[in-house]
């Protein structure tokens, strides 16, 4: 996976605009919406909002692509996706699921 498939798959939902946030992109529902997933400051890694459940199946079955964030944001769900590794399937699926967690 790269930096542009993610974003490209990122935006791909309903109502999902990019933004920036610390001086890297993030993505939204809507042009005030919770943010869902971002790209970090290199490129080579992004986040996605996922609940603690969810967090814990991607980090089991891609232990390789998808790895808790620090702290108190990686026990609330935030999970960090290295896009090398990352298979596009697992990280639609993944950003569906964080999309579909600012949208309820």
């Amino acid at each position: 996976m790269t930096e542009a498939q993610f974003r490209k798959l990122a935006l791909s939902f309903s109502g999902a605009v990019e933004r920036s946030h610390m001086n890297h992109p993030d993505f939204r529902k809507g042009e005030r919406g919770k943010i869902f997933a971002t790209i970090g400051p290199d490129g080579t890694w992004g986040m996605v909002k996922l609940t603690p459940e969810q967090q814990a199946h991607f980090v089991g079955a891609e232990p390789e692509a998808f790895k808790p964030a620090s702290g108190a944001w990686g026990r609330g769900g935030s999970t960090i996706v290295t896009f090398k590794p990352a298979k596009i399937a697992a990280v639609r699926i993944a950003l569906e699921q964080a999309w579909r967690n600012v949208t309820r």
